[in-house]
């Protein structure tokens, strides 16, 4: 009879070959769908073609409340100076919980998404790898959900080829087999993230000074959400040098501008980690990410007494960003393990 599996559903390739691949392998499927903001129409009835074509069952979640703590998130996070990661927050506290929930509400045992990473079971438990295929792995977004999970989470794409995917569901006449890659925060459709802040919270329009290391005024802007540290595109101050965002004081809303080697640090102090794996008892080497478009970075990580994380890397880092999630990495024989993450407070050095 196979498993009994609730699949996540979009709307986008990834996810319907993750519904076709558990479907063609005899498990006993149903998709959801999850309405995240007011313009998900042509996502929905994509999704469900796919599901009619797959004769699978589609429910439709209307999950935009649950979202709302999404979206006060996002915008708590920039009234503090801080840069938000809404896939990585929502991925622990509505999208996998709540899948979890509702699959075992309908007596289904497992959930099912098109991430590109994998699960592995090693003598009796759970863990989290990174996809063999580096270019389109996901695992960063997976690192605050509940190590629980894991247990029930079937990544059926997890080492996969995009363009042999899309191949695969033109062969299989799945109508999403050419539609583009998802560029956007899902439950801001238009991509607009500021006009977004600024509709639900008009506070944060506020005039301040951009100012330099030593405090010297350089220009001026109309609020912080709109930059994030290493910016160096939009900042409309001419210094005869290239000047990055180096710092956000949420106080004093002021833009802190400097030089790239202002930017570089050697460790980061990050709060409330998530473990994917037994807590380490002692430091430990690791590769550790410290944004989701970052390449991974050498380093040592330490649990302090206080229960944050000290990471300290083999070299200076570029651009430790508050609000952005820390996420380790360490090989083994199965491959490159996520051990755990935590939320970036800010460079330690």
């Amino acid at each position: 009879m196979g498993k009994k599996i609730l699949i996540a559903m979009s709307g986008g390739v990834d996810s319907s070959m993750s519904a076709a691949i558990l479907t063609q392998q005899g498990n006993q499927c149903q998709g959801a769908f999850m309405i995240t903001h007011d313009h998900a129409e042509k996502a929905a009835k994509d999704a469900q073609t796919v599901a009619d074509k797959l004769g699978i069952k589609l429910h439709i979640l209307d999950w935009r409340q649950k979202f709302e703590k999404v979206l006060e998130y996002f915008t708590d996070q920039y009234k503090h100076g801080r840069t938000p990661n809404p896939c990585v927050f929502c991925n622990r506290n509505i999208k996998f919980s709540g899948l979890y929930e509702f699959a075992k509400s309908i007596g289904l045992d497992y959930i099912a998404t098109g991430h590109y990473c994998r699960v592995i079971e090693i003598g009796g438990k759970h863990y989290l790898y990174r996809s063999e295929n580096i270019i389109r792995d996901q695992s960063y977004a997976l690192t605050m959900i509940d190590r629980s999970i894991l247990e029930h989470l079937i990544l059926p794409v997890g080492n996969e080829d995009k363009n042999n995917l899309r191949k695969i569901a033109a062969e299989l006449g799945l109508n999403i087999a050419d539609k583009p890659d998802s560029q956007e925060i899902c439950f801001i459709p238009d991509n607009d993230y500021v006009a977004k802040l600024e509709s639900r919270c008009p506070q944060l329009i506020r005039d301040g000074d951009v100012v330099d290391r030593d405090g010297k005024i350089l220009g001026h802007h109309t609020g912080i959400h709109k930059y994030t540290i290493g910016q160096r595109r939009g900042l409309g101050i001419a210094l005869g040098q290239p000047a990055y965002v180096v710092a956000l004081d949420a106080n004093e809303n002021k833009v802190i501008l400097g030089d790239k080697q202002q930017l570089m640090h050697k460790k980061l102090i990050a709060s409330r980690p998530n473990w994917l794996s037994e807590i380490p008892q002692m430091p430990f080497k690791a590769d550790i990410k410290p944004r989701y478009n970052d390449n991974s970075f050498p380093g040592m990580v330490d649990i302090l007494p206080d229960g944050n994380i000290m990471v300290e890397f083999d070299t200076p880092a570029m651009a430790i960003t508050p609000g952005q999630a820390a996420v380790f990495y360490v090989d083994d024989q199965f491959g490159t393990r996520l051990v755990g993450g935590a939320w970036i407070d800010g460079a330690a050095d």
